[in-house]
């Protein structure tokens, strides 16, 4: 028998679209491997807890597989904040910088099947970020499409901030992105990155 593979990216795409102007999206609950840290995203910590957050979707979805329920690994997202008031998060100084990095899975995915992956984790490469299970609403959204090196996200955030004046809505909740290209692989200029800030 054929195991079908769950695509939550394919399933959600109208959440995940890519208007190249900022536009308004709604996005339904999702359920999402969560690991949470601080500071700069180049920093050891930073690419030890992505490491651990694909480790441990990895060891779900072949352990899934296994009981007929495949599903693609999906993108990386990150949702940041800083510390402090009176700044947007990018604005601030990177130490400040909290993030919390994302993994979206299908439904079938259940805290029981999250804890016996970390404890095969742990017991193939010892001691692990602590990932968990989390549902995430975000509601009424504004999305755009960045195109280029992170560090040039300033240029489309503006556009945002412009659309979310004109349209008298205002910011609340984290700052969401969803990483849709490898930097390792991808030049910077071709790095593509949807930016998603919840409104009211």
């Amino acid at each position: 028998m054929q195991v079908m593979k769950v695509d939550v990216f394919r399933e959600h795409r109208d959440e995940y679209a890519m208007p190249r102007e900022p536009a308004v999206v709604r996005v339904g609950a999702g359920r999402y491997l969560t690991v949470t840290g601080r500071g700069a995203p180049n920093s050891e910590e930073f690419r030890a807890k992505v490491g651990a957050l694909y480790g441990t979707a990895y060891t779900l979805k072949f352990a899934w597989k296994k009981r007929d329920h495949d599903f693609k690994v999906g993108a990386l997202e990150g949702l940041w904040t800083a510390t402090g008031r009176g700044k947007p998060a990018l604005a601030a100084p990177k130490k400040t910088w909290r993030w919390k990095l994302l993994i979206r899975v299908p439904g079938f995915v259940t805290r029981p099947s999250l804890e016996r992956a970390l404890a095969a984790l742990r017991a193939k490469r010892g001691p692990s970020a602590d990932v968990a299970l989390e549902t995430i609403r975000e509601g009424v959204c504004v999305q755009v499409l960045h195109t280029g090196a992170y560090g040039d996200e300033p240029k489309t955030l503006a556009k945002m901030d412009a659309f979310v004046k004109a349209k008298r809505l205002r910011y609340r909740g984290p700052h969401h992105e969803i990483y849709l290209s490898d930097p390792r692989r991808v030049p910077a200029a071709r790095l593509r990155t949807i930016l998603r800030h919840p409104v009211a």
